[in-house]
């Protein structure tokens, strides 16, 4: 166990320790937006008042408790706090197990006096030590910050418990499905849908009459997230839905061990689509096997980034009813998107939401090559008459082609729910193509530097790929919010796009994005041209 241990702690130390500080960085941070933006009783009050009046900006933010700084701490950021966690724990089991398996680890370890099971129980305890920092390490930047130790330390407890829920259900795809790809889709669904499934139970409580806290409904029990809300940290200070969390990851954690047993190495319990006898004739080139691997994701960001459009117009109505009840709101849109007016502000911040979308998309596919080397396949395209450079370039193509469509998907949607609105048809376009483009060139950045990593440092790929879209989000998505200096936000390249000022459009970083995807992508595929293989996982 202990040699076990060791190796995945060497192995994902820096993949763990990224996720980490960005969860707390978020928790310390956000108490500096709080108290920034909405320093006094009354800003909090009407902002809590605004979002009850609208359920489809309730369904994307934590439960209403009260309006205390702790309290309404809760309201903005629990629900991003849980979600970090959830996704370091599902990546980290899915990766140290069918991941493990695809490599051909786990059948050398399962070869000695070790044997089958030893592996996952390993990987169980790494989950749940790597949770109980994350959640240590919240409380004390919380308790660090000002706020009450009880609540702070309930706040830490939450997010360590949903983590430990999804370590979990990643475990569990991780028996069902027979790919590593496969698993990591199946827990992104999952998380996707509870999260929904608990703003929708947010949504059908009951408000108080003060408008400040709300009564959730039974739905809310479905999910994970809704257990962490439900402790309502800095009011009730409940601690047993946060053991619920830690009883339901153990208990789906023990039941992906006795699952492992009842199948073979390599095999699932989902089975695979049988294929075509006779390939089609589009598959005859490497290109359209690049196409063939990555379709089922790009099919899934593309729908993400047209909810995002349709979300874009829907709610920058919505957002005047807001700023004008509590001009602070106005503030911090004005800090993320730095639109023109209101309307455009909210269809920029939630384009950079696209953009993020569209880079995760991105960082997917060129990653996509790492795992086809590792695995061997790529061997079998490479013995045929093509180079390596036109190898790597066919996923850079099919890469930037999946940005394209999902800014078409989410400029189409947006657009067309604009217009259902009655909003100004030239105007909204112009906004919508002028942030769509400039998120897609963002989205274009990680391709490259995902391609760079790839080439100069192949087994971290994987890791150092997702942790550049992660920093990037915190510092351009969340680093106004919390207050963090303009400066830092400036190494996001979804900070620095074009947005629409008034009657003229301002670049800003337009030029520096685009000569950053030009002299990557030159870099990338000149340094390929002189890698060997490694196909060692």
């Amino acid at each position: 166990m202990s040699a076990l241990l060791r190796q995945r702690l060497r192995r994902d130390w820096l993949q763990v320790l990224l996720w980490i500080l960005a969860t707390v960085l978020m928790a310390y941070a956000g108490f500096a937006g709080v108290t920034q933006s909405y320093g006094t009783l009354k800003d909090r009050v009407e902002v809590l008042s605004a979002v009850m009046a609208n359920p489809v900006i309730m369904m994307f933010r934590g439960l209403p408790s009260g309006a205390s700084e702790g309290q309404f701490l809760s309201f903005e950021i629990l629900p991003w706090l849980t979600m970090l966690a959830a996704l370091m724990s599902t990546f980290l089991a899915v990766r140290q197990t069918r991941g493990d398996e695809e490599a051909g680890r786990t059948e050398l370890v399962a070869a000695t006096p070790v044997g089958r099971a030893l592996p996952t129980v390993a990987t169980i305890v790494h989950g749940v030590a790597a949770n109980v920092v994350l959640g240590v390490l919240v409380a004390l930047a919380l308790i660090g910050s000002g706020l009450d130790p009880a609540g702070s330390w309930l706040m830490g407890a939450t997010s360590a418990t949903t983590g430990i829920a999804f370590l979990g259900i990643g475990l569990i795809a991780a028996q069902l499905m027979r790919t590593s790809r496969g698993a990591n889709a199946l827990t992104v669904w999952i998380l996707v849908g509870t999260f929904l499934i608990n703003g929708i139970g947010n949504v059908a409580g009951t408000p108080s009459d003060d408008l400040t806290r709300i009564t959730s409904s039974g739905l809310v029990w479905a999910s994970p997230f809704g257990w962490a809300e439900q402790a309502r940290p800095y009011d009730a200070d409940n601690a047993w839905p946060a053991v619920l969390g830690l009883v339901v990851g153990l208990v789906l954690a023990g039941v992906a061990v006795a699952l492992q047993s009842m199948r073979d190495i390599g095999e699932g319990f989902v089975p695979a689509r049988p294929g075509r006898v006779h390939a089609r004739p589009a598959l005859s080139t490497p290109h359209a096997l690049v196409w063939r691997l990555t379709n089922g994701a790009i099919i899934g960001w593309a729908i993400g980034g047209a909810l995002t459009g349709v979300l874009a117009t829907t709610l920058s109505g919505l957002a005047g009813q807001i700023s004008g009840q509590n001009p602070a709101v106005q503030q911090i849109l004005d800090k993320i998107g730095k639109a023109g007016n209101l309307e455009e502000t909210v269809v920029s911040v939630f384009f950079t939401m696209m953009g993020i979308l569209a880079a995760c998309a991105a960082v997917q596919i060129v990653a996509r090559a790492r795992q086809e080397e590792a695995h061997g396949t790529a061997e079998a395209v490479l013995a045929l008459p093509v180079g390596r450079v036109r190898w790597l370039l066919d996923y850079l193509l099919v890469a930037t082609s999946a940005i394209a469509i999902i800014v078409v998907a989410a400029a189409m949607l947006a657009a067309y729910a604009g217009l259902a609105g009655n909003k100004d048809a030239g105007s909204l376009v112009r906004v919508v193509t002028v942030v769509g483009l400039g998120q897609g060139l963002a989205a274009c950045v990680f391709t490259v530097l995902t391609a760079l990593v790839f080439v100069l440092l192949p087994r971290g790929t994987i890791g150092i790929a997702w942790a550049l879209v992660l920093l990037a989000t915190v510092f351009g998505l969340f680093g106004p919010l919390f207050g963090l200096p303009e400066w830092t936000t400036r190494f996001s390249p979804f900070a620095v796009t074009p947005i629409v000022d008034g009657s003229g459009t301002d670049l800003r970083g337009t030029w520096w994005l685009v000569l950053v995807v030009v002299a990557g992508a030159a870099a990338s595929l000149a340094l390929m041209r002189r890698r060997e293989l490694q196909t060692a996982g």
